[in-house]
């Protein structure tokens, strides 16, 4: 195939947004299409964050899918951009990294600091609609698809100031383009927890109601919604809270509950970090070390035993709230902060402040020392019965193993490996080249049902799923026991192409719809077994992907003559080679499966995996050009 000027592509304007909108608002399903009312709400935030507004009014219209964001702000500027020859306004809304957010002289804080927010937004809109009000005069402007339809327009006389842009998601991007007035109400809620005293109106005029939005208590409020919402009773009277500015404004609230878990929300500019980032860190090493520090003031440590970092947290509850001038996050969709001088910043504030507290309320710091106590007691406890009972259960369960299971022969669970296998071939070679003492290998015949489809007596149904569930030994479902389980991992050997690809999907599908107890608690695992094999002289390269193969390649000496093997699945890589790349735990690649992301996992299988097919031929289509080879 030709490769040269002509097979390059320049896409201008905001053509790269439309081509790749996963890039940006990190998908098309829900999340996505929420994504698009944050960015703009999130401007108007940034006006009120910096004392230019004072009232936010959201309105989702009757048809349900038409939104509208006014503010009382500034206003966007509408005068002629020197460098473009075009208004202020239309270069924000059709140039991405456009905005007033860069110089740090307009705002002092704001959540949305890459310049592509409202033009995104307008790309990914079949219309759109900008009001401005300012200079006495109000302005408009209209686009479809992101390109203007006309210049900015004087529409008569205005009094005050503010922003209204009004947009309808363009359904050649979105298969839905249908809000969900809850999750807006719940999502603008936040705002105003994270602003205290600032007021939103919801105006769902889907729905035929009206919602005014304020909280003057801010986090504390917050706090008290949160464990009321989950049955969470704290074991304190009152909370901690912080509030100082100092460089950074930081706002904390938290308290200990009865809950076996710690939950931490963590927010930088008034947007949601679900990946936290360096700022939850320094909010950890802060409290940990105030904690720490107040037991060996008071002689609280107790004998015998350490308390870890996770002891002390146990059934903490914490909002953290950030306000900085330049986050540094990782992607548009802003999950997590990078900036590294957050961390230690954090820290700084939050732990004199804590500890001060701790000893201002003695009882109070007792209460949590004790509680970090029973929690560290209940871990070793648990450990130990554990080991225990999975020991007993190892062994005796192994006359009720699927006839297929090639098991191992050690009884300790913290040692044993269970490989799911495509295939009886690749089945016969892990078989032989495995370690027979902590490696077992379940092979499976084909396909494995599609469990989004499918109802929990369809699964227990399927042969191939029923020899996983027998082979774990943990139950499923509301019969799930992680101390039965016989494996601490599990992993997914499947081919390295397309069809190994799908079976490893539906396999994870499975996991996550019927036994996602196993992908929270780190037990599941991907195998990399190599595509390639490349010789060179007396040395040896594996590679991943056709792209791994050219970038080894690349560095090879331009003498070098190297002998290249492809694997077309791994029965017919010798035992041997099996064990080598993909086997031993010394020299594998292994990937562990993680929910970093639940929403976007929720939705990626649901759509992806789910009866509807024009979330996959979407797909297809978009990702067409990042397949490198299809096997046929």
């Amino acid at each position: 195939m030709a490769y040269g000027a002509a097979q390059i592509d320049v896409l201008e304007g905001l053509e790269p947004v439309r081509k790749r909108p996963g890039m940006y608002i990190g998908g098309t399903g829900l999340a996505g299409l929420h994504h698009l009312l944050w960015e703009i709400v999130d401007n108007s935030i940034d006006e009120v964050m910096n004392d230019h507004a004072t009232f936010i009014k959201v309105t989702l219209h009757e048809d349900g899918t038409t939104l509208s964001v006014e503010d009382n702000g500034r206003g966007i500027p509408v005068d002629i951009h020197k460098k473009t020859g075009r208004s202020a306004l239309e270069v924000i809304f059709t140039t991405l990294h456009a905005g007033g957010k860069f110089d740090g002289n307009s705002y002092k804080t704001a959540g949305g600091l890459h310049g592509v927010g409202s033009s995104v937004v307008n790309a990914l809109s079949i219309g759109l609609e900008a009001r401005i009000r300012r200079d006495g005069h109000e302005y408009v402007q209209h686009y479809k698809r992101g390109r203007p339809r006309k210049d900015v327009e004087v529409v008569g006389p205005a009094r005050g100031t503010g922003t209204r842009i009004t947009f309808t998601p363009d359904p050649e991007i979105f298969a839905d383009t249908t809000y969900d007035a809850e999750i807006i109400k719940e999502r603008l809620e936040v705002k105003t927890f994270l602003n205290k005293g600032l007021k939103i109106t919801f105006y769902d005029k889907a729905g035929g109601h009206t919602h005014e939005i304020v909280h003057e208590g801010g986090l504390a409020d917050y706090l008290g919604v949160l464990c009321k919402r989950d049955g969470l009773n704290s074991v304190l009277e009152a909370p901690f809270t912080h509030d100082k500015e100092n460089g950074i404004r930081l706002d904390i609230a938290l308290t200990w509950t009865d809950s076996p878990r710690e939950k931490i929300r963590t927010f930088v500019n008034g947007i949601p970090t679900r990946d936290g980032g360096t700022h939850e860190q320094g909010f950890k090493d802060g409290l940990v070390k105030a904690l720490r520090s107040f037991m060996d003031a008071h002689s609280l440590a107790p004998r015998s035993l350490t308390l870890t970092s996770d002891d002390l947290r146990e059934g903490l509850v914490t909002i953290v709230s950030l306000f900085i001038a330049e986050p540094q996050f990782q992607g548009q969709t802003k999950d997590r902060l990078n900036n590294p001088e957050i961390r230690g910043a954090v820290d700084a504030s939050l732990r004199p402040a804590l500890e001060q507290w701790l000893h201002n309320n003695k009882s109070v710091g007792e209460t949590i020392i004790h509680r970090a106590v029973q929690a560290a007691r209940a871990r070793i406890a648990s450990r130990q019965a554990v080991a225990t009972v999975r020991a007993k259960t190892s062994s005796s369960a192994r006359l009720s193993l699927p006839g297929k299971l090639a098991d191992c022969s050690s009884r300790d669970p913290s040692a044993r490996e269970l490989f799911i296998v495509e295939g009886d071939s690749a089945g016969g070679s892990a078989k032989q080249g495995r370690d027979r003492k902590t490696q077992a290998i379940l092979p499976l015949r084909g396909k494995v049902l599609n469990c989004e489809q499918a109802t929990l007596k369809k699964v227990l149904g399927n042969e191939e799923l029923k020899n996983i569930i027998t082979a774990l030994g943990c139950g499923i479902g509301k019969d799930f026991r992680e101390d039965r389980l016989r494996y601490n991992r599990i992993i997914l050997l499947m081919d390295a192409d397309s069809d190994g690809h799908h079976i490893a999907t539906l396999l994870l599908t499975f996991f996550y719809r019927y036994l996602p107890e196993l992908i929270r608690l780190g037990y599941i695992y991907i195998a990399q077994p190599p595509l390639f094999r490349i010789n060179v002289g007396k040395d040896t390269h594996w590679a991943l992907t056709d792209a791994h193969r050219n970038r080894i390649l690349k560095k090879l000496p331009s003498r070098a003559k190297p002998e290249i093997t492809r694997f077309k699945g791994l029965g017919e890589m010798p035992p041997k080679t099996l064990f080598q790349t993909t086997l031993d735990p010394k020299r594998r690649r292994l990937q562990q499966v993680t929910l970093a992301m639940p929403m976007e996992a929720e939705n990626t299988i649901s759509e992806l995996m789910g009866k509807d097919p024009s979330y996959r031929y979407r797909f297809i289509i978009d990702n067409a050009d990042d397949v490198d080879e299809l096997d046929v």
